[in-house]
């Protein structure tokens, strides 16, 4: 039978349990006992955070990381981001993408008023007195290298920390920074089922 996780990426981790380049690096293998044949479903970058699924079921990886589930991304940008910067994003943007440009699709972002409690990160963002920051939510449904943070960067608000808080209708919750639970399933069309579904780790 097949074992599904769920995991609070911290920030400084690779997003895979082999690295054969000679710099070390923390991989997931070192937060949790994981089952061999584990995948992480899609990748966060090393500077990024939140979730991330793992299973050992490779058709469950191609579902996920499919253009039919939507992944929500928390971003923390340089500068109180503008309406007209949000409808932007929202509509599309030019970034670069293996050496050519690439326009995104369509996707939501809205301004987020309170700052979210993720707690501190793993290396410091900046000092308060190099300005002002905020935050804003992101869901898009496709996953281009680093994309949500060269989105940021083609309106003008670099991102400064990227989180992402839900996949479908998985979400990170109150799950903490490299905490990770085992699920039934995902539950991405039924966030009731994946909700009761949790095993406490």
């Amino acid at each position: 039978m097949h074992q599904h996780f769920i995991l609070h990426k911290p920030y400084g981790y690779l997003s895979q349990f082999i690295y054969e380049l000679k710099r070390k690096k923390r991989l997931l293998g070192e937060l949790y006992d994981f089952p061999e044949g584990t995948m992480a479903i899609g990748r966060l970058d090393e500077d990024s955070e939140g979730l991330l699924l793992l299973t050992t079921d490779g058709m469950m990886s191609e579902l996920v990381r499919s253009k039919k589930v939507d992944k929500e991304y928390y971003v923390q940008v340089d500068g109180i981001i503008t309406q007209e910067a949000l409808d932007e994003l929202k509509k599309g943007v030019m970034i670069g993408v293996k050496g050519g440009k690439y326009k995104t699709k369509p996707c939501e972002a809205r301004l987020i008023s309170e700052i979210p409690d993720f707690g501190l990160r793993g290396r410091k963002i900046r000092d308060e007195r190099h300005g002002p920051t905020s935050w804003a939510s992101i869901t898009v449904n496709e996953g281009k290298f680093r994309q949500v943070r060269k989105m940021t960067a083609a309106v003008g608000f670099p991102t400064l920390r990227l989180v992402r808080v839900r996949v479908g209708n998985v979400l990170l919750g109150n799950l903490q920074a490299g905490e990770v639970r085992e699920v039934d399933h995902f539950g991405l069309n039924n966030a009731e089922n994946y909700k009761g579904n949790l095993k406490n780790k």
